[in-house]
């Protein structure tokens, strides 16, 4: 008797079967930037990217004011990881999202600018004199309740502990926490269905509460 060929494995639950990602609209334009500044036509990779600046701007605008609370320091900030990105594109990944990548330059972006912004208010600020006469610093004027939930250090804290999850885990929180997409946006993005999308970023979440438990 002919011998009945085995069945594939059937993937864990959550997960989906291995295939190639099927890269949003961003991924797409970003790819075609990459190509055309390999190939040295920067001028139509200028050109294409200022496509890719309409499709992100502002998601990018939001994300950037949620972090520094104060609109000129928010589109600083986005047209200096706009910059990073046209600049670095050759490093770019075709194999996973843009918006991974673009979301995690204006983040550290955004940290370094408020950094900056402590030091130039700390020098700006006229030093007061105590009563024997001896300059003291100025105090800082008091966080706001948004400051002091998500402080700089804080931040940086749970941007180390993303890092430490596995790729695909790490891919769907930067995409819904920090690029702020609907699952069913990421789904589209990375080829998965809204539930694996949402049981990818509980577990992902799960993990982080441990890791930052840890600190």
């Amino acid at each position: 008797m002919p011998r009945t060929p085995p069945r594939p494995a059937r993937p864990p639950i959550g997960e989906s079967p291995a295939h190639p990602l099927a890269l949003s609209k961003d991924s797409q334009v970003a790819a075609e930037i990459k190509a055309l500044v390999v190939a040295g036509q920067r001028d139509v990779a200028r050109e294409r990217f200022a496509d890719l600046v309409g499709l992100q701007q502002r998601r990018a605008v939001r994300i950037a004011y949620r972090y520094l609370g104060d609109a000129h320091d928010a589109d600083e900030a986005v047209q200096d990881a706009f910059v990073k990105v046209f600049t670095h594109i050759t490093t770019y990944r075709e194999d996973l999202p843009f918006e991974v990548w673009f979301t995690r330059i204006l983040v550290n972006g955004c940290l370094d600018l408020r950094k900056s912004r402590v030091r130039r208010l700390r020098w700006s600020l006229p030093m007061t004199t105590a009563p024997d006469g001896v300059p003291t610093e100025p105090s800082a004027p008091d966080p706001s309740p948004e400051d002091r939930l998500v402080s700089t250090d804080r931040v940086r804290q749970i941007a180390a502990a993303v890092d430490q999850l596995p790729e695909r885990q790490r891919t769907v929180f930067t995409l819904c926490q920090m690029a702020e997409q609907s699952t069913h946006e990421v789904s589209q993005a990375l080829g998965l269905s809204e539930a694996t999308v949402r049981v990818h970023l509980f577990r992902a979440v799960r993990k982080l509460r441990r890791l930052l438990e840890r600190e």
